[in-house]
Formats: structure tokens, sequence, C-alpha cells
């Protein structure tokens, strides 16, 4: 009994410690998010051009997987790319702050390679938190991290709200290169904590039990159908990019607010991953049914309406479905797929995610600026129709 309890609380000790990694990274790239719509526009890219970008960026940050969870996978080596994802990753954000004038194209060139730098790390990363998780219960596992990963998150746009209203009689261009300067702090902290991570935890599969399980990795029906089901709500849920576009675009809310509204979304993410994270250890699948049918409201109270209060609804409801799908969504894999190949199963899913998140934020980005209604429409059908698969996969062996 006093062996367990070690276990619970070294695993809990090692969850909490890679949340507050994941806090301050995404207290850089997070908040780096918040403006970078409006900040892509003022370098010099269309809507069209946003939305491809975000789609490419994604496209690559999740298609990348497959390939650095296989290397995880066979080498064992999940520090080592979790190390290098984490560097390439948060460093890519202060160099935006040297983009000149016009300089569209290095701007979405290291957005790019930020969202790589995510690639590289995210199946090792995951892999490492599921091996913690098993020890109390792979919902809240995933739940904490993705509560801390989202205040860092939330601060992120605030420290950017707070630098915007100070320097407000500045051009707008310089105020960004200041933000992503400033953005270097909790970079740097980042690679630091992330050093001290493998330090204290050097292995971390230690805390989930050995399993007798085949190397080779295997498509379980179940996994088919979770994957055609992710991979419709991909398709459907916008890259946060083109919502502060919108916003600035209708002018509903003043310009140097626009990252307190991902601040919003961001803590909304995090009390809904608790949420729907504890729900999932309950009630499984039918967890993420619910968040889904939810976030599928986001898209029309946001878009059809120049409103504040339906915009911000909207926002919130961004919020929950990307809570779920940062807690719920990884939890469900590490349920599915075995322990010897999970990092294969994530890369798995996450490039089946953002294959569709690419195809998705390039078909809304063009379409809206070429008719609304109908974006907002494919977005809903899309995402309700994600609910049908998670059950057949929710009854699937």
């Amino acid at each position: 009994m006093e062996k367990k309890k070690k276990y619970v609380k070294g695993a809990l000790a090692f969850i909490f410690l890679m949340g507050i990694v994941s806090l301050f990274s995404d207290m850089t790239h997070e908040g780096a998010r918040s403006i970078l719509g409006e900040y892509l526009n003022l370098t010099g890219a269309t809507a069209a051009t946003i939305g491809f970008v975000s789609g490419l960026g994604e496209l690559l940050g999740y298609g990348l997987r497959i390939v650095s969870g296989r290397i995880a996978d066979r080498t064992k080596h999940y520090w080592t790319l979790v190390i290098i994802g984490y560097t390439v990753q948060v460093l890519a954000i202060p160099a935006l702050a040297l983009v000149p004038e016009n300089g569209w194209i290095l701007a979405c060139g290291l957005v790019i390679m930020e969202r790589v730098g995510k690639a590289i790390k995210k199946p090792a990363k995951n892999t490492l938190v599921s091996f913690a998780s098993s020890e109390i219960g792979q919902g809240k596992g995933f739940a904490y991290q993705e509560f801390l990963d989202q205040l860092g998150a939330f601060l992120g746009p605030v420290i950017l709200f707070i630098i915007g209203y100070v320097k407000k009689a500045d051009k707008l261009m310089s105020t960004y290169r200041i933000c992503f300067l400033i953005l270097g702090i909790p970079a740097l902290i980042t690679i630091s904590l992330v050093l001290i991570s493998k330090y204290k935890y050097p292995h971390p599969e230690m805390f989930e039990k050995v399993e007798i399980s085949d190397d080779k990795f295997t498509m379980r029906k179940s996994f088919i159908f979770y994957m055609i089901a992710i991979s419709l709500f991909a398709f459907g849920f916008l890259d946060f990019t083109l919502i502060t576009l919108h916003a600035a675009k209708t002018n509903a809310f003043p310009k140097e607010s626009l990252s307190l509204l991902y601040a919003l979304a961001m803590a909304v993410d995090a009390f809904a991953a608790l949420f729907f994270g504890w729900m999932f250890d309950k009630i499984g699948l039918r967890a993420l049914m619910i968040s889904t049918l939810i976030s599928s409201l986001f898209s029309p109270l946001i878009f059809l309406s120049d409103n504040k209060i339906f915009i911000l609804a909207g926002i919130v409801v961004w919020g929950i479905g990307m809570g779920a799908q940062e807690s719920i969504m990884k939890a469900a894999v590490s349920r599915i797929i075995p322990r010897n190949t999970r990092s294969t199963g994530f890369g798995i899913f996450e490039t089946g995610f953002g294959i569709f998140w690419f195809l998705g934020s390039w078909c809304m980005g063009a379409l809206y600026d070429i008719n609304v209604i109908v974006m907002v429409g494919i977005s809903v059908v899309v995402q309700l129709s994600a609910i049908i698969f998670y059950w057949i996969a929710n009854r699937t062996n």
C-alpha cells in the first residue's frame, strides 16, 4: 500500500512538473497566437493566406507526429525528442520580432517552424504523461496537464494585452514586435524546466505497470472509427486566427483587446478540460460526444453576427471544444493503444487530426472571403457528424 501511494505521489508530481513546462510554453506560443491573425495581416497576408498558413502549420504540426511518434517508439528516446521539440517551438516566437515590414513570407515561415517544433515533441511528451496518468486515471492525468497548459495560454494573451494598453500610442507593428521579444522570457524558462524535468525523472515509464504486448502496431476497429470522428471534428473546428481576424474586421472589440478574447477562450479551455477529463474517467467517449455537441455552436455565434455578446458566447463555446480536444482525445488514445506502441498511436491520431484541420482551415479561410453562411453551415454539420462515429467507436471492441 505504501509503495502504491509513493508511485501515485510520484506520478502526480511528474504530471504537475510537465504541466508547469506546458504553462510557460503556452504562455509563449499561445500568447503569440492571440495576435497572430492581425499581425500576419499587417505584414501583408490576406485572409485566404492566413487560413492556408494556419492550416499548413497545423498540417505539419500534426502530420509530422506520425514520424516523430514512430521514432519515439523505436528508439525510446522520449526525452531527446521532447527537448529538441520544445527548443525549436518556443524560440520561433521571439524571432517574429525580427520580421520586417511586408515580410509576411518570413512571418509565415516562423509560424510553420513553431508548429514543426511542436510536432517533434508532442507524441513523446504525451507518451511520458500517459505513463504517469495510468496511476491516477487517464482522463484526470491529461486534464491536469491541460489545466496548467491553458493557465499559461491565458496568462500569455493577458500579458500582451497589458503591453498593448501601455504602448497603445505607438505604431501597432512596433507594439507587436515588443510583445514577441518579451515572450522570449517564458521561452527560455520553458527550455530550462524541460532540462530539469529530464534530470529529475529520467525514466517516467516506471509509473506504468509493464504489460505483455506485441511491439507491432495494429489498427483496431475502435481506433479506425475514432480516427474518422476526430478527423470530422478537426475539419469543422476553425483555428482561432480566423476568429481574431473576424473580430478585428467587425470592429466589435478594440484591436488592442484581441489578445483578451484568446485569453478568455484559454480560461474556458482550462476548466472545461478538468470537467470533461473527470467525466471521461466516468463515462468514456460519451463525454466527447457531449463536448462536440456544445462546440458545434461556436461558428454561428461568432461569424453570423457582429454583436459582442454573441461573439463572446461563441468564444466560450470554442474554448469548451478545445479543452475537450486537448484532454479527452489524448486520454482516449491512451486507453485504445497499448503502451509499447503508444507514441505511434499518438502520432497517427494527431496526423489525421492535423490533415483535416489543415483542409478545414484552408477551406473555411477561403469561404470566409466568399460566403460566410456556407462556411458556418459546413462547420456545424461536419462537427455534428463526428458524434455518430464517436458513438460507433465507443460500441466497437
